[in-house]
């Protein structure tokens, strides 16, 4: 088995260990949740220290297709990007893909698989599902799906979406749509009127034809919006300029909390999240961060850059 084999040399063990090792893998997982923002929980399931070096070791050897609508998990590129891509359009549409990790089980991602690659043997087949893939359900024979947690997830889902991410983006190019899409997020926008609003039928076509019913919209998170509106796209506001934006909000707690800051009054551990968010300020708006050290000190923004932790 060709692939076992480089594996194995990659890990630097043999053969029989590497199969013995992935034969039981779907269970090797720590499972906990964690709140969503808006209202209930997200499933994570950690894959062992073991398994997660299999799974990056995995990532060396295959380079899966990836479409350039997709924009999360590529080096070199970041939400900044994503958004960059939208601001100078006036129209904005935003769509949600329903537990996108967890709607991609092993079948599904063969059927993508055979699309570019040719499939493995049946044994060969069975291995490498078993080191990507999650049984929720606890047992060897239980359905497999991907999992929030993963390093090799992202990679996965990426490629699984490149079929997806063509169709779309072919059917934007003839109404002058730009696409993206940021993991489960997809992002339209136009400076045509009103053509946004068939896009969502569209899309739940093209899931359709290409997954079923596995896959769907959450369509509570479809949202229209235009120059009129605050504008939104992961994470990052457009302002009426067409520039990118911390958003009012967002500047407002950075003040109170550097103001915290310079009169002592934060915890450390609330030091390293005013830190963060001066980072993030850097990437999107650096202007933001002259204003800031006008007004409390380049010397005191600068302490706050070196803080460390502990």
């Amino acid at each position: 088995m060709e692939f076992i084999a480089t594996l194995a040399a990659k890990l630097s063990k043999s053969e029989p260990e590497v199969v013995s090792f992935l034969a039981s893998a779907p269970l090797k997982y720590k499972v906990y949740t964690i709140p969503k923002r808006t209202s209930g929980h997200r499933v994570i399931a950690q894959p062992s220290r073991e398994l997660k070096e299999y799974q990056r070791t995995f990532l060396s050897i295959y380079k899966l297709k990836i479409h350039s609508a997709a924009m999360a998990y590529r080096e070199g590129l970041s939400i900044k990007d994503n958004a960059q891509a939208h601001c100078k359009n006036r129209y904005l549409l935003k769509i949600d893909l329903k537990n996108f990790f967890n709607s991609i089980s092993n079948e599904l991602f063969w059927n993508v698989w055979q699309q570019h690659y040719t499939l493995p043997a049946k044994r060969e087949k069975v291995l490498m599902e078993r080191l990507l893939f999650w049984s929720p359900s606890k047992s060897s024979k239980g359905k497999l799906i991907l999992s929030i947690g993963a390093p090799s997830s992202p990679l996965i889902s990426n490629f699984f979406m490149y079929q997806f991410d063509e169709l779309v983006t072919q059917q934007c190019e003839t109404l002058n749509i730009t696409y993206t899409r940021y993991a489960d997020d997809l992002t339209f926008s136009t400076n045509e009127k009103d053509i946004l609003f068939d896009i969502p039928k569209a899309v739940t076509e093209f899931l359709t034809l290409l997954f079923g019913n596995s896959m769907i919209i959450n369509r509570r998170k479809t949202v229209f919006s235009s120059m009129a509106h605050n504008r939104h796209i992961t994470g990052i506001t457009i302002n009426n300029k067409s520039e990118l934006s911390l958003g009012r909000e967002r500047k407002r707690y950075i003040k109170h909390l550097v103001h915290h800051y310079q009169t002592k009054q934060i915890d450390q551990e609330t030091i390293l999240q005013l830190k963060g968010l001066l980072a993030f300020s850097s990437h999107i708006e650096p202007d933001f961060i002259k204003r800031l050290e006008a007004k409390y000190s380049s010397a005191v923004i600068s302490q706050i850059f070196e803080e460390q932790n502990g």
